[in-house]
């Protein structure tokens, strides 16, 4: 296992649980953020979940259970190339920069995943 490996891992948990935290607490920047791109509020916590499950898993997979963690990293690939669409489709580009960030993550995640 690569310290590379660990690392970029380690950032995708901390950074997928720390949004999912702010998506559970109906934050007012992830509301505003959603309704901008036409995701019903209702969404959010379901959403939110999937965050949730895709960093546990990135976890799991880390500690004991790596084709856990392969697919968590996939769906979190898939997860945010589906975020990236949504803000295409809606032509919200001012803050693209989040899902592309989180989706960079996922994708760094995936392949140092692969690798292992």
């Amino acid at each position: 296992m690569s310290i590379a490996l660990v690392t970029v891992t380690v950032v995708a948990v901390a950074a997928n649980g720390g949004i999912a935290a702010a998506d559970f607490a109906k934050a007012e920047f992830v509301l505003a953020n959603s309704a901008e791109v036409n995701v019903r509020p209702e969404w959010v916590p379901w959403l939110a979940s999937l965050k949730t499950a895709g960093a546990a898993g990135l976890l799991i997979g880390l500690l004991a259970v790596p084709s856990l963690g392969l697919a968590a990293a996939v769906g979190l690939v898939l997860f945010y190339i589906g975020a990236v669409a949504t803000h295409l489709r809606t032509r919200v580009i001012h803050n693209i920069y989040f899902p592309a960030g989180y989706l960079a993550l996922a994708v760094a995640t995936l392949a140092l995943t692969l690798t292992r």
